[in-house]
């Protein structure tokens, strides 16, 4: 089915973008290059970053499901509801899950209120680091959080002891996106 699964890799590549460039230019694309290929090479170095990212305790909980061929993208996107347009010419899509009770948890206990809460954390960052290393490659991204994750589930295997959290579409932007408003300084942070 070219269904590739990573859950650790490592890998080399130089960038020359600065982190503020790569922040200024990542954005949401919902309309890709439909012959522009991303190989399995450049997916294994993208991924190599994610496991740079923090986790409770080093844990590493995130689990990468990587739809390669055109079968497997076509299977998924019947599984992403509205967005199956917007991200149909994708070169790839992945499936971002995490093992639940590794994050959050001490001697098989849960740490505080959060519990597995740490586990949906650690995933996120495991999915910026993401995102932000398939900018610094030139690709784009689209988080998709409406999937049917049953029938994920189903397609790829992925053991019930994993919470699926999204659906990340990668590729070539076909158009340049704008830049949406964000909130003050104000708005969002406090200093004391």
């Amino acid at each position: 089915m070219g269904l590739l699964l990573l859950s650790g890799c490592a890998s080399n590549n130089d960038s020359s973008s600065s982190l503020d460039e790569i922040y200024q230019s990542r954005r949401s694309i919902r309309a890709y290059e439909p012959d522009k290929v991303i190989t399995e090479a450049e997916v294994r170095n993208l991924l190599a970053a994610t496991q740079n990212a923090p986790s409770w305790a080093n844990c590493q909980p995130t689990r990468y499901y990587v739809a390669l061929s055109r079968e497997s993208r076509d299977a998924v996107l019947e599984l992403i509801g509205s967005n199956k347009n917007q991200v149909a010419n994708a070169s790839v899509l992945m499936v971002s899950a995490y093992e639940r009770g590794k994050s959050g948890f001490f001697q098989g206990q849960q740490a505080n209120e959060i519990g597995d809460g740490w586990g949906a954390h650690d995933n996120g960052l495991s999915d910026a680091y993401l995102v932000l290393k398939a900018r610094d490659m030139g690709f784009d991204t689209l988080i998709m959080g409406m999937r049917d994750s049953d029938g994920l589930r189903e397609l790829f295997d992925i053991p019930e002891a994993e919470t699926i959290m999204a659906v990340i579409a990668l590729g070539y932007r076909a158009q340049e996106p704008r830049m949406p408003n964000h909130k003050s300084m104000e708005e969002f942070a406090s200093f004391f």
